[in-house]
């Protein structure tokens, strides 16, 4: 039996000014299914994440994640975002708080939990994102791979239903790249429904189940990334994909 959608665009359009940026894009991501979308810097990617949380507005389209309308203007923010965790290529961690309070920050004043619920939990992620040595160390302290792992784990805390993924070793040197892409392995096989903006096509090739590649604002081609990286159909994929591999 075939899970439920959790992501659904339905001909998104966005534009900045007289500059489209999402020209009617459609995709679906079913709960536990890995998407990743690829395709030339400036095609959309970041925008259209930044559309499911509702931090960049549609001009047009419907937009629903967990059964949440995220285009109705009545949109209570803060809840889509519990069902909903994104990684940016930048950390965003609080340099003044310990490994441990910035894990524990949005679990304690948003969802509730006492410290020691969440202290617990976070101790599990800490080892799951392997850096459970590391609970009291400051950003500061921390390589970019480590505080990249650290805002995973940050994200996981608020146990969503949704983790989205953009560019997230973009920043990164080639050796921490790697510790990365292990920690997103790990959260994919644990069944969480992923949608992965990335330029590591190998990677892409590997984890995803579906691959959908833009560009100007379009979904070009979709479909299995054996199909994708092997025999893409469109001319445009065949040339982004002769460019990067």
């Amino acid at each position: 039996m075939s899970q439920p959608l959790q992501i659904q665009l339905e001909d998104v359009y966005k534009s900045y000014g007289d500059q489209p940026i999402l020209q009617g894009i459609s995709l679906s991501v079913r709960r536990s299914e890995i998407a990743c979308l690829i395709g030339p810097s400036g095609s959309g990617k970041s925008t259209l994440l930044r559309t499911l949380n509702a931090l960049t507005p549609v001009d047009s389209g419907r937009i629903e994640v967990c059964g949440i309308r995220v285009d109705d203007p009545q949109l209570d923010v803060p809840g889509l975002r519990r069902h909903v965790g994104m990684i940016f290529q930048s950390y965003n961690l609080f340099p003044h708080l310990s490994v441990l309070d910035n894990i524990t920050l949005a679990p304690i004043q948003v969802l509730g939990q006492s410290r020691q619920e969440a202290e617990a939990y976070a101790m599990e992620l800490l080892a799951k994102v392997r850096l459970e040595n590391k609970q009291g160390a400051f950003p500061g302290q921390l390589s970019g791979g480590q505080q990249q792992r650290v805002a995973i784990a940050r994200s996981l805390a608020m146990r969503p239903d949704v983790m989205m993924f953009d560019e997230v070793t973009a920043a990164l040197d080639p050796e921490t790249v790697k510790e990365v892409l292990n920690t997103i392995r790990d959260v994919a096989a644990s069944g969480m429904t992923c949608l992965i903006v990335t330029h590591e096509m190998r990677f892409a090739r590997e984890i995803a189940d579906t691959v959908y590649f833009t560009d100007g604002g379009r979904i070009v081609e979709k479909g299995d990334p054996e199909l994708i990286f092997s025999r893409p159909a469109d001319p445009r994929t065949q040339r982004f994909l002769e460019r990067v591999l």
